[in-house]
């Protein structure tokens, strides 16, 4: 096994750690009514931010063939209709419930990864392009992910003040 690709791996599983930490904290600090308000005018609530995320998370155990989704009736809501569509919802500590459950799944999985398997082609490249690219890994998936929680929490984060 490459030593870089085992500091790489780990470099990336810290910082996906601690910002899933980060969030997850940002949660659990949020009142119901914080949930309910959008992060601006005319932007996404809380509520829907949150589902979002667990979906988001809720297919990385697919993208990266590791197992299948625990919620994959969020993806409608969540995923592919925006906030305010008229879709019902689930309530706010279902979805935190929701939201720490595929969090431990993830962990879960990732304990079973090696090194290398991060380095491997995920499901949605094919594999002329992955040979092509092989930048397009698991890892970069996963780096990708982190950027885009953080993102979304940045967001949420402006709820604390309202």
């Amino acid at each position: 096994m490459d030593q870089s690709q085992e500091l790489f791996v780990k470099m990336i599983m810290l910082s996906w750690e601690a910002q899933n930490s980060r969030t997850t904290k940002l949660f659990n600090t949020l009142t119901d009514d914080q949930f309910l308000l959008e992060v601006s005018p005319g932007r996404n609530r809380g509520i829907y931010l949150l589902g979002h995320l667990i979906a988001v998370n809720d297919s990385l155990a697919v993208t990266l063939g590791l197992g299948e989704r625990l919620f994959s009736q969020y993806e409608d809501i969540f995923l592919e209709k925006p906030d305010k569509s008229g879709m019902e919802m689930p309530d706010i500590d279902t979805l935190k419930q929701n939201w720490n459950q595929g969090t431990q799944q993830l962990k879960d999985y990732f304990k079973k990864m090696t090194a290398g398997d991060w380095f491997l082609k995920h499901t949605t490249i094919s594999e002329a392009d992955f040979a092509k690219e092989p930048h397009r890994n698991k890892l970069n998936v996963q780096i990708t992910r982190i950027n885009h929680e953080a993102y979304h929490q940045g967001q949420l984060t402006l709820l604390q003040k309202k």
